[in-house]
């Protein structure tokens, strides 16, 4: 992440100023056309005719603007390349920020796992609690019975029944 905002705050100003220059060779390339135009225009020649000299000229204006046309194209290669550049690195911190994600939500679900089987050991270990004090409290109440019924049938209470 730390190097893609170095890499915006790197190529911005380059961007910025590769459009800057790109615009500044457009507006050459008009001055130069303009001037081709006006040199194409001109007839110094005898009974109006172009000269071999007039011809000439055209020509290196042609050949000027031929010149900021290729500086035109190497611009914008370059700053094709500064975009594929930019683009290439921003696709890789993503990669990253998906991998780096996708292996957090694999430890989350790990830990979540952890303590569905934490929760499902306590689930039995309360049930088995359960039912010992459920069996506890059937045998006290079994045997509770029991005794009663032998005291009630001996008809004689034990001496911690009788008062004195």
């Amino acid at each position: 992440m730390k190097r893609l905002i170095t890499l915006i705050l790197f190529l911005s100003p380059m961007m910025l100023f590769g459009q800057a220059k790109l615009e500044m060779l457009m507006q050459e390339r008009q001055s130069l056309h303009q001037q081709w135009q006006q040199s194409e225009s001109k007839k110094s020649g005898i009974f109006g005719n172009r000269t071999k000299k007039d011809m000439i000229e055209t020509n290196n204006w042609m050949e000027r603007i031929i010149r900021k046309d290729n500086q035109i194209m190497d611009e914008l290669k370059m700053l094709s390349e500064i975009q594929k550049t930019e683009i290439t690195y921003e696709k890789n911190d993503y990669k990253y920020i998906a991998s780096k994600q996708e292996r957090e939500i694999a430890s989350l679900k790990r830990a979540l796992e952890d303590k569905d089987s934490n929760i499902q050991t306590g689930k039995s270990g309360k049930r088995t609690y359960e039912w010992t004090t459920f069996i506890f409290f059937l045998s006290t109440i079994t045997l509770g019975i029991l005794y009663w019924k032998q005291v009630l049938s001996k008809k004689t209470f034990p001496h911690w029944f009788s008062r004195k």
